[in-house]
């Protein structure tokens, strides 16, 4: 017996204003979060995008062709009714930040971590008010609490939509630091994603790469991109 799969069965997807944002319709239906949620989101943007997706469809639908909106169905489904709780596991990525784990040798990946990270850690001091240390070797060492508030309170304003791409951002780099600069354009999207990978190209350049390791690294970029445009889409003048 065949796997049943969902077909397409509207015409055309169309933005729509709604109480709270805008949503998107499929011949005059409004579309539903897969725990039957409506789908409103924030900006007309965002909305764009997702109705794109979903015209974009052919004879079976494709979920995975559809990231913005698997993204805004996570806020609503997910990220929304623990909203705290999330907020709480993101900023714990504070006092472990991957920014602040450097090595003892050799002296040429030291000096790679301090020239790439020192700038982000600088930032956060400036931007944030959170001035995170630098720590030798991987036992935990706690940061300064007064910046890891300054942090926590950073990551609790965020509403549920920016709180769903900077759980990617941050999960997907080990740093808050990276997650909360990307959303701030510190730099670019690509510098920080190659910034967050230093010490794995550091390992390439010396064993070589493995394919099927490689394949999961480009997915992991392609999620940590996306995480981004999301983010972007939800600060999007409506």
């Amino acid at each position: 017996m065949s796997e049943w799969k969902s077909r397409r069965f509207w015409t055309r997807a169309e933005v729509a204003r709604a109480k709270g944002g805008h949503t998107i319709e499929l011949d005059g239906r409004p579309v539903r979060t897969p725990l039957k949620s409506a789908l409103i989101v924030p900006t007309r943007a965002m909305a764009e995008a997702i109705a794109a997706e979903w015209d974009a469809q052919e004879e079976v639908i494709a979920p995975l062709s559809m990231p913005v909106t698997r993204s805004a169905n996570s806020a609503i489904d997910k990220v929304a009714p623990q909203r705290a709780a999330v907020a709480d596991m993101l900023a714990d990525y504070g006092d472990a930040d991957l920014l602040c784990y450097r090595a003892a040798a050799p002296a040429e990946l030291v000096a790679q971590q301090a020239a790439a990270w020192d700038p982000l850690l600088d930032w956060a001091d400036s931007e944030l008010g959170a001035r995170l240390g630098p720590r030798t070797g991987v036992m935990h060492e706690p940061q300064d609490p007064a910046a890891l508030r300054k942090l926590r309170a950073e990551v609790h304003a965020l509403d549920d939509f920016a709180l769903t791409a900077l759980h990617d951002l941050v999960s997907l780099s080990g740093s808050l630091v990276i997650g909360i600069a990307a959303m701030r354009d510190a730099q670019d999207i690509k510098t920080l994603w190659e910034i967050s990978r230093l010490d794995e190209n550091w390992q390439i350049s010396i064993w070589g790469e493995d394919e099927e390791a490689a394949q999961a690294a480009a997915h992991k970029a392609e999620a940590f991109l996306h995480a981004k445009r999301f983010f972007d889409l939800g600060r999007v003048a409506t």
